[in-house]
This record gives structure tokens, sequence and C-alpha cells, in this order.
């Protein structure tokens, strides 16, 4: 083994064994140069794979650390649920199962006929309140200047049946007087009648004077019937303006009443435009129950429906439920050791088990609590020890616009989350 060594040995080297001499101490000095070469190669060669070790180990952690992912997530979407608003026969049912329609367009039709009796009702009961509300309100005025021109009215009457009664009372006391006078000239014509009798029995007097004193005596009479005639006239008077003045007085109490009947009757305007209000709303709901015997899509989506024709629904009674596709989203369950540096903006790639394909989308947001209730609940093992257990928080992800836009992706679906933190 020696001698291969020796050959191997370089030209420079051989030279110098040669030199020196086969009994030299220098010969032997070729074999100690290579071995400590052999062994700077070795360590340089480690120190150079533990560098790259060491890089390649930092650049790996660095890029695994740069996202975090998870299986456990799935494509979720708010259902739509189509109900009946009104109760009545479907006459018409215009989708399929699994048909995609567009929002607002028409999907059930229940038989109308009833509601358009029951809105003709309610158009008719309106016009009637509105036609009570306008008399009541052209009652209102009128009554009001009745009221004044009634109490203005009956005053003056009982002014002037008072003023009639004092008149009346004059003319009593006036025909009082003359009834006296026309008494005492009748005393005296009948005593100028016995005395000129007596006279002309006697022949003293001419028969013309003593007729003219009869004449004169039935004329004092008829004055004193005439007199009490006028009495009897003036106290009648008398009488007739008392009772006007009662009639008088008991209009002017009714006049008194009128401001009460006129806040009746406003009292009963106001009540009748309240009807009117409550007749405009009962039209207003007839014209929507009207309306809601065609029901129409919520939102664009895909249709699930439960209603046939012929079927008689009641309201709240569901019928359709749409499935709106452009509006998906997932939710991702990551462990809570994974949301360190998660945070909502952050970029998501998803992955979908269905069709390989890989969507790009944006975290939302971060919910507020653990996933099922139970797993709020601290876990204790059979002999009631505390064993902690990692929990998963959802984290609502929305995609990026147009990218569900074949709606492959379902609610439901599986799908692989990957959220890049920086």
């Amino acid at each position: 083994m020696g001698d291969e060594t020796a050959v191997k040995k370089p030209e420079g080297a051989t030279a110098v064994g040669t030199d020196a001499g086969a009994g030299s101490t220098a010969a032997p000095a070729a074999p100690a140069t290579a071995y400590p070469s052999r062994r700077s190669r070795k360590r340089l060669i480690i120190v150079a794979a533990a560098v790259v070790l060491i890089v390649g180990g930092a650049i790996l952690w660095h890029w695994l650390s740069g996202f975090e992912s998870t299986d456990d997530a799935q494509v979720d979407v708010h259902l739509y649920p189509v109900s009946a608003r009104i109760s009545g026969y479907v006459q018409a049912v215009h989708v399929e199962d699994n048909q995609y329609v567009q929002q607002g367009a028409t999907l059930v039709e229940i038989d109308p006929e009833d509601y358009q009796v029951a809105l003709a009702k309610a158009q008719a009961d309106l016009a009637t309140a509105e036609a009570t509300a306008r008399s009541l309100n052209i009652d209102v005025p009128i009554s009001s200047v009745d009221t004044v021109s009634q109490l203005q009215y009956t005053g003056s009457d009982i002014e002037n049946a008072k003023a009639a009664i004092a008149a009346s009372e004059k003319q009593v006391a006036a025909a009082k007087a003359r009834v006296l006078e026309a008494v005492a000239g009748n005393v005296k014509a009948q005593d100028d009648v016995q005395r000129y009798h007596l006279l002309l029995i006697k022949d003293e007097i001419p028969k013309q004077t003593y007729d003219y004193a009869v004449a004169s005596a039935q004329t004092e009479t008829a004055a004193v019937d005439a007199a009490r005639a006028d009495e009897a006239t003036a106290e009648q008077n008398v009488a007739q303006a008392q009772s006007r003045l009662i009639e008088a007085v008991a209009r002017d109490r009714s006049a008194q009443a009128g401001p009460e009947r006129v806040a009746s009757t406003r009292a009963r305007a106001v009540s009748a435009v309240a009807d009117v209000e409550e007749k405009r709303a009962a039209l207003h709901q007839a014209e929507l129950n009207l309306g809601y015997a065609k029901v129409a899509a919520p939102v664009s989506g895909e249709v699930t429906k439960k209603v046939v024709v012929g079927l008689n629904v009641d309201p709240g009674e569901q019928m359709l439920t749409v499935v709106p596709l452009d509006q998906v989203w997932i939710t991702a369950n990551f462990k809570e050791t994974q949301l360190k540096h998660m945070q909502p903006g952050q970029r998501v790639e998803i992955e979908c088990d269905s069709n390989g394909r890989t969507y790009k989308g944006r975290v939302d947001s971060i919910a507020g609590a653990t996933g099922p209730l139970f797993s709020l609940l601290p876990p204790e093992n059979a002999t009631g020890n505390y064993v902690k257990i990692v929990q998963r928080v959802p984290v609502k992800i929305v995609l990026d616009a147009g990218e569900n836009r074949d709606h492959q992706l379902r609610p439901g679906m599986n799908v692989e989350a990957k959220v890049y933190l920086r």
C-alpha cells in the first residue's frame, strides 16, 4: 500500500525524496500533507451544506409562514324562501326545479278574482267616505254662521218682546184710564137722562133736550164698552208679548247650544276624515293583496319548488326557495392558532374539490366565536379534568368579482382555503 502511495505522489515530491536520500526523515512528508487537505475539504463541504440547509430552511420557513390553509371549508349562501303573502288557489307556476330566474320574474300566480272584488268594494267605500266627509266639512261653516246669526236674532227677539210687553202694559194702563173716564161719563149721562126725564114730565124742558140726553147716555154706554174692549185687547197684547218673550228666551237657549252643535258637527267631520283615511288604507291593502297574487323572485338564482297548480296556499306558506349563486361565499374553519396574523382584506386562494379550479377571494371577516355551540364549553375527560382542545373559528371569505360567473360553486361544496398573510 505504501508503494501505491508513492506512485501517486507528485513529481515534485519524488524529486525531493531522491535528493534527500532514502534514509533521511523527509521522505514520508508527502502523505502527511495530503491527509489534512482532505479533512479541510470535508470540513468545507459540511459547512457549505449546513449553510445551504440553514438558508433553505429559512426560505422554506419564510414561505410556509406566509400563508395559512385549511381543508375544513365549504361554500355557503343565504337561501331565499319564497312564501305566499295571501291565501288562495294556485292557478299557474312558471318555473321548474333548478331553473335559473332573474330577480323580479313572476314565479307563481294565485287566483286574483276574490282580491279584484275586494279592491272594487274598497274603492266604493272610499268614494262614500269622501262624499260624507265633504258634506260634513261644508256643514261646519254653515252651522257656525247659523249659530252666530241665531244668537244675534234671538237676542234681538228678546229685546223686542220685552219692549212689546212694556208698550202693551202702557196701553193697558191707558185703556184702564179710558174705561174709568168712560164709566164716569156714562154715570153723568145716565144721571142727566133721569134729571131731564123729570123735567120733561113737568114740561120744564123741551122733548128734544131729553132726546139728546138719552142719545148722549147711550153714546157714553157704548164708550164704556169700547174702553173695556180696548182694555181687554191691551191686556191680551201684554199676554201675547209675554208669550213672545218666552219663545224668544227658548230660542235663545237653543241658540246658546249652537256652539256645541257646531263642535259636534266638526267632530263628525273629523271622524269622517279619519274614516276616509281608514278606507284609503283599506284600498291600499286591497291593491297590495291583488299585487301579491303574482309572486316574484326576490333575487336572481336557481329555484327549488314545492308548489304545483291546484294547491291552496295560506299566508306564510313556503312555496319555493331561490338559491342566489352569484352571492356565495366561503366559510373556512381555521384553528385558533392560525389566526394570529389573519385579518380582513388578505388575499385568499380557494381550491374546489369538485372541479379542481382555483378561485380568488379576500378575507371578509372573522367570526366572534368558535364554531358549534358545544365547542364553547370546556371539554372534560372521564375523570373530570380539563383537556385543552384547539378550537376552530369560522372565517368568512368572499370571492372576487366574476370568479363564480359560471355558477360551478354550489352551496355545501367542500373547498380548501389558503390565506396569504403577507
